[in-house]
């Protein structure tokens, strides 16, 4: 499955529920999955894993998809060169200073 695909398959699941419930309090699910995966990933269980990284896949798609986004299209586009800022596969850049809070590729 192509992630267009299985963004398209979490807003026929459930677009109309996430659209409803708005971006701020759909933020807040993803959020709170996101904190499921920190756990998950200090127990090292690995069905536990798999099953918090879909679901933060899926949370991610909701919230892209209420705002339009294609998260496929937009991926390609930033990362399917390499790295945004080096270009280089695998990324050349230094590493940021411990103290910065840098998105990945920024």
């Amino acid at each position: 499955m192509h992630v267009s695909e299985f963004q398209q398959l979490i807003d026929t699941i459930y677009g109309a529920k996430d659209r409803e419930r708005g971006t701020a309090t759909t933020f807040m699910w993803l959020a709170e999955e996101v904190g499921e995966l920190s756990r998950a990933l200090r127990r090292q269980s690995r069905e536990e894993l798999e099953g918090e990284f879909a679901d933060v896949f899926a949370w991610l798609s909701t919230l892209a998809s209420i705002h339009g986004v294609d998260l496929e299209a937009v991926a390609a586009a930033k990362y399917g060169n390499g790295c945004p800022r080096c270009s280089a596969t695998p990324c050349s850049c230094a590493e940021p200073k411990p103290s910065h809070t840098v998105a990945h590729g920024a």
